[in-house]
């Protein structure tokens, strides 16, 4: 026989026995109804996940201490207003502690969100997940408004939404519960 073959037509010879890919054996897991093979199930967090909810609580540790300070700011400025003479002082003062009321809110929120969702990584659905990730884009564009002081805050929420947007994130969140 030539190579190539003579005649395009003619059907190709048949490979030699032994030569080529071995046959694979088949998967131990049915086809997914989507299309392709199904995972096989998931038997514990995996690491990007258990880092996201590591974060949630260091981002509520971080804010109990900017609470405790704000509080404490709040105080200074209640007791400088009670001390405060002029109409101008008086209304910088009160301007001051309505500031830092709001401040003191919004922490409050950042901070029960952020344990809540810590709290339901272990048997949250996707909604949780979805959840961590507005409160990482959250978390960073409040951290845009304080800059230098929230630059930590930043970081934090930047890999908040890079861990609970993973494949592994979703797979964990999606997964059958029993």
């Amino acid at each position: 026989m030539s190579y190539p073959n003579q005649n395009p037509y003619s059907q190709p010879p048949a490979p030699q026995p032994g030569y080529g890919y071995p046959q694979q054996p088949p998967a131990p897991y049915g086809p997914y109804p989507g299309g392709g093979m199904q995972r096989p199930p998931l038997t514990g967090m995996p690491g990007g996940v258990k880092a996201a909810r590591v974060l949630l609580f260091v981002l509520a540790g971080l804010n109990l201490i900017g609470l405790g300070l704000a509080v404490t700011g709040l105080g200074a400025v209640s007791k400088a207003s009670h001390s405060a003479r002029q109409d101008d002082a008086l209304a910088a003062a009160n301007l001051g502690k309505g500031l830092l009321i709001a401040l003191i809110v919004v922490i409050t929120i950042f901070t029960v969100l952020a344990v809540a969702l810590a709290l339901q990584f272990a048997s949250g659905s996707n909604g949780v997940r979805i959840g961590a990730t507005a409160f990482g884009a959250a978390t960073l564009v409040v951290s845009f408004a304080v800059f230098p002081l929230g630059l930590i805050h930043t970081v934090m929420g930047i890999l908040v939404i890079a861990f609970t947007s993973k494949e592994d994130a979703k797979a964990w969140f999606n997964r059958p519960r029993y």
